[in-house]
């Protein structure tokens, strides 16, 4: 069987963070990371990095995003958009977008803001709620202005990641943004304390597009984006199981599969270095370790992608890299310290 783990910030951004990083117990991957040829690219998204594997260089991540949620089979036709429901606060004299992962929102409450949006805005659009977190937007008229996604922006500052401050999207969120302020549940949850959702995000526009079937026979997630780009190939999406041992358990051996394992993702974007310690205890337990002995039996040929602050990096593993007796790991911080020092440009060891 050939397998790629896509596993987004594989490697905590804080290359000096000893509370994190130091001794931090990672004998599966760092032995994986010895055994296995590196490669370097720039940093990417991981959703774009997840496009690329279906070859698509301007996916409409919002349409794909609306497939792989539950229950969908289709999308109707027309420009949509992620719209995911953020709170904009100041922060040193610039703005910070958080989104609603790092907040809670109710289910009633999405619905009572997007009812209100379509009823105001129904000239531009209409929202869709999949869950109180992931919004979607279907526009009236195409608009081609690009915003990036948003687990680029969030807990980040958006002064630089605006494409066109004067694009019509902009200046409808500004409208929106006004509406929003005076919203009746927003009242309430600054009354309780709570963040305000007074304003959205939108991006990965687009109609539904053709995805060309890859290489994968699967794509194992429970991203509904990942879900969706295999609906639109045309190939299988289960979802994720819980350990490689699962995994093998139901694989063929003829099988190529993509899975997606993005539980260190959301502790780097809240900055929550205690969670993502925990999480990436998991992912050694469960896989990282378990692949050491079945690299060259049950698993032919391992890729593991990683989308980082530091680059795109890939490590690429056959069976025969397990006899690499001279190769000797490294801890996972001399690594990030290595790689925090090189330039990622073009970078391939």
């Amino acid at each position: 069987m050939r397998l790629t783990l896509l596993v987004p910030e594989l490697i905590w951004p804080e290359p000096n963070d000893q509370l994190t990083l130091g001794k931090l117990a990672a004998p599966g991957f760092e032995w994986l990371a010895a055994h296995g040829e590196f490669s370097r690219q720039p940093r990417r998204a991981f959703e774009h990095t997840l496009a690329d594997h279906f070859g698509l260089t301007d996916a409409p991540f919002g349409a794909l995003r609306l497939l792989g949620e539950a229950g969908k089979t289709q999308v109707d036709e027309g420009h949509w958009l992620c719209a995911d429901p953020v709170h904009l606060r100041f922060h040193h004299e610039r703005i910070v977008l958080a989104d609603a992962g790092a907040f809670d929102l109710e289910l009633d409450e999405a619905h009572a803001i997007t009812a209100s949006l379509n009823s105001e805005f129904a000239d531009i659009g209409r929202f869709h709620v999949a869950t109180a977190r992931r919004w979607y937007l279907q526009l009236n008229a195409t608009v081609n202005e690009k915003f990036a996604p948003i687990s680029t922006i969030a807990g980040r500052r958006l002064d630089s990641d605006l494409t066109d401050k004067n694009g019509p999207l902009n200046r409808w969120l500004n409208e929106v943004q006004m509406f929003l302020h005076g919203h009746p549940v927003n009242e309430r949850r600054q009354a309780e304390g709570k963040p305000a959702v007074n304003s959205v995000w939108l991006w990965g526009g687009g109609p539904l597009a053709e995805v060309s079937a890859p290489q994968f026979s699967a794509v194992c997630s429970d991203n509904p984006l990942a879900t969706g780009l295999a609906l639109a190939a045309g190939i299988e999406a289960p979802p994720c199981p819980a350990s490689l041992s699962a995994l093998l358990a139901d694989a063929m051996p003829n099988d190529n599969l993509l899975v997606l394992l993005d539980t260190l993702l959301p502790p780097v974007l809240y900055e929550n270095s205690e969670d993502w310690r925990n999480a990436f205890a998991a992912l050694e337990g469960d896989w990282f370790v378990p692949l050491r002995a079945a690299l060259g039996g049950k698993v032919d040929s391992l890729s593991i992608v990683a989308p980082t602050i530091y680059g795109q990096l890939t490590w690429t593993l056959h069976g025969k890299d397990r006899w690499k007796f001279w190769r000797k790991a490294r801890p996972l911080q001399t690594m990030a310290k290595d790689l925090a020092e090189r330039p990622a440009e073009g970078t391939t060891l």
